[in-house]
């Protein structure tokens, strides 16, 4: 078997700085890794995505959930699970996590909702190692806005993040065996050191 690793966080909190350092790291083994991201991977995800985070749409809170859901059904199923069942390395930007933080949280759904239509969804696949990237909301909003024009989630403004946040820490709380935190204020370096070494200690623990 392989491994499946996803990477979480508030908007703005480095996934994509670690992301392609991961992947520069992972060119230089010889191990068989794919990167991907959420909501996406497939045809069909990515077009779920492009509605779900499009300003133009105004979109319901459960249809919103049940897109997101909709969309994991298919990158899992024909993307996640097959390469992970042919022994390689998973590395996603975003899964459950974000879901259980954004909707369940933040909008109010209910963590057991969410959960339970995700559970239809993915009959019970979960992460094997989850890096939740801690940075204040407000931090995080700074950077994302120095960077490019908010799309529909980012920019729904720091009380919503706040709650997004507060539904991280939750899930800290739920999944202490799979969700390990680290300070996303920390130096890109030092941080991708310790994700790595997270990496290394976790493989020894499952049959690549």
């Amino acid at each position: 078997m392989g491994l499946f690793i996803t990477l979480e966080g508030t908007d703005g909190s480095g996934k994509t700085t670690q992301i392609e350092m991961l992947k520069e790291h992972f060119k230089k083994t010889n191990e068989k890794v794919l990167f991907t991201r959420e909501p996406g991977g497939t045809v069909i995800a990515e077009k779920l995505r492009d509605m779900v985070i499009s300003k133009e749409n105004d979109i319901e809170d459960v249809t919103e959930a049940l897109l997101y859901a909709a969309a994991r059904c298919e990158h899992v199923n024909k993307v996640i699970k097959p390469f992970v069942s042919d022994g390689g390395i998973v590395i996603c930007d975003r899964f459950l996590d974000s879901s259980l933080a954004y909707q369940g949280f933040a909008r109010g759904l209910g963590f057991e909702n969410i959960m339970a239509v995700n559970n239809f969804a993915l009959n019970g696949f979960m992460p094997d190692i989850t890096f939740f990237l801690d940075l204040s909301p407000k931090d995080g909003l700074i950077r994302k806005s120095n960077q490019k024009v908010l799309d529909r989630i980012e920019s729904l403004g720091n009380s919503f993040h706040e709650k997004v946040y507060a539904g991280y820490k939750k899930l800290e709380e739920i999944y202490p065996n799979r969700i390990i935190s680290l300070d996303a204020t920390l130096q890109t370096d030092e941080l991708h050191s310790k994700i790595i070494n997270e990496i290394e200690n976790k493989k020894l623990t499952v049959q690549l």
